[in-house]
């Protein structure tokens, strides 16, 4: 009977700019929430809508202070000549592994959050009814890079990602 070794996290955090990112795409939050708070507590004068507008505004505060910062200690990623792992998620943690023989497709992904931080997202398209692989936050050059390694390790390994 032969013992798998444990499983450990993988040992590749992102790139720190990831934070940022992860904070600016929160923003646009914080206006579809305090908009329409916005408009009631002008309209109507109650002082109940200055309430929940402060309210909102210190939860999204705290969830721009420490959210984005755990998402950073909670993400890593790594590539082996047998599979691409990654972990993510805060309040649910998704562990994903994808065999190299499965994969099927490696592109790079720059929004323009990212394009203004340098970062990008590798997707690493697999046969599996799971979907894809995602490599978010990454500093650009190195995901140009870790798609340029990902396409020669699947070319050289046999088998037809089915």
């Amino acid at each position: 009977m032969t013992v798998d070794p444990p499983l450990r996290p993988p040992a590749h955090q992102v790139n720190p700019r990831a934070v940022r990112w992860w904070q600016l795409r929160t923003l646009p939050w914080l206006v579809v929430l305090a908009a329409p708070q916005v408009v009631l507590l002008v309209t109507t004068g109650a002082t109940a809508w200055g309430v929940t507008l402060a309210v909102t505004g210190v939860l999204v505060l705290a969830y721009l202070l420490v959210v984005p910062r755990l998402l950073f200690r909670i993400h890593r990623w790594e590539i082996t000549d047998e599979a691409v792992y990654t972990l993510s998620g805060w309040l649910v943690r998704e562990w994903r592994i994808a065999p190299i023989s499965r994969v099927q497709t490696v592109d790079t992904q720059h929004g323009p959050l990212q394009q203004l931080l340098k970062l990008a997202t590798v997707t690493v398209t697999t046969a599996s009814a799971r979907g894809a692989v995602k490599i978010a936050g990454l500093d650009a050059r190195d995901a140009a890079e870790l798609a340029r390694t990902l396409t020669e390790t699947t070319q050289a390994t046999p088998g037809d990602a089915t």
